[in-house]
């Protein structure tokens, strides 16, 4: 009789729930737990979800879990618009309430993923969340401009909310082993990754920024120049670094599409694995989320963003070389009048 009853009351509380329009995995969500995402247009927001809310996950993800989701991502890339109905039915079944606006979300949690796939759209997206005081993971492209990242990162300065972007091929197989010195120095680097192109966004900001920030999570930042061969199936970008170091990314749109690369030091050649999946980054990820302490540096992504500005301009002049310092002053010039005019 009194597992009858418990069992009545928690159905009870669970239709109270539903219709007062408060979530249930809401109220099972300890504060300073509770992430919410803005846009559900892309496979990004129900991997992570479904990683967050597997009950099986243990302290893997630290308890934290999808509570709440902001649909509205992109407004007029049809192949992102028309995932968002089913996207959103996935988000409730697994225990996500939908809300109606980003101030709505706000309320109802304490940390926030920015998947919205159309990068125009995150500046806009981001600062109520940068004015709330939560901190935020931006999805890639962090901006579908240099000029607005740099906006981005000076709002957060503003705020004093630590926010950070990255590809989850930051965390391509074989990385790891590099970044903790398999290699010895690293001298040199090449990195492959597909890139299909969107009218709305530069070349490379819409899918090609995979493989470009394979290439910088090898190299590191330094790039002085860079100079791209352009044909209509095949990109190959070379940067050369401030230290004589070059590395290089290949764009694949005819090609077999896969991710992955090598790394030139001085005491061993490695070549990278294939794409080691989202949890890697979903892990740094939640350790942003509990400590506040970003694994990737403004100055890092700006880079990356900054290489493949330049990688855009070089492929309009023809293919000649493009200096790296060059671009990134005319962006600032223009995220300045962006941030005076917010």
């Amino acid at each position: 009789m009194l597992i009858k009853q418990n069992i009545i009351r928690t159905a009870l509380i669970s239709v109270m729930g539903l219709a007062l329009g408060v979530s249930v995995m809401a109220q099972a969500v300890p504060k300073g737990h509770r992430v919410g995402i803005i846009g559900l247009d892309t496979s990004h927001s129900t991997a992570f979800t479904q990683a967050l809310n597997d009950p099986n996950a243990g302290d893997t993800f630290g308890g934290y879990k999808v509570v709440a989701a902001f649909p509205q991502g992109s407004l007029d890339i049809k192949s992102s618009v028309d995932r968002i109905p089913g996207y959103t039915e996935a988000g409730k079944k697994l225990g996500v309430e939908i809300v109606g606006a980003i101030g709505e979300l706000l309320e109802k949690v304490d940390v926030v993923l920015l998947e919205t796939n159309d990068g125009r759209r995150h500046l806009e997206q981001a600062l109520p969340v940068l004015k709330a005081g939560k901190r935020m993971f931006i999805d890639k492209p962090i901006a579908a401009s240099l000029a607005d990242a740099m906006a981005i990162f000076d709002a957060a300065k503003q705020y004093n909310v630590p926010i950070f972007s990255a590809s989850s091929l930051r965390y391509i197989q074989g990385m790891e082993e590099v970044k903790k010195g398999e290699v010895g120095k690293v001298l040199g680097a090449e990195a492959y990754s597909p890139s299909p192109v969107e009218k709305t966004h530069p070349d490379f900001f819409w899918y090609g920024i995979h493989g470009v920030e394979t290439l910088f999570t090898a190299m590191g930042t330094g790039c002085k120049t860079v100079t791209r061969v352009h044909t209509e199936d095949t990109d190959v970008v070379t940067g050369i670094w401030e230290d004589g170091r070059i590395g290089s990314f290949r764009g694949l749109r005819a090609e077999k599409k896969d991710y992955g690369g090598g790394i030139f030091g001085d005491k061993a050649i490695k070549y990278l694995g294939t794409y080691n999946g989202y949890n890697p980054l979903l892990k740094e990820i939640i350790r942003f989320f509990q400590t506040g302490i970003v694994p990737v540096q403004p100055e890092e992504t700006l880079e990356i963003l900054t290489f493949m500005e330049a990688a855009d301009l070089s492929k309009a002049k023809g293919g000649v070389p493009v200096s790296m310092d060059d671009v990134m002053k005319k962006a600032q010039k223009l995220s300045n009048k962006i941030s005076n005019a917010k």
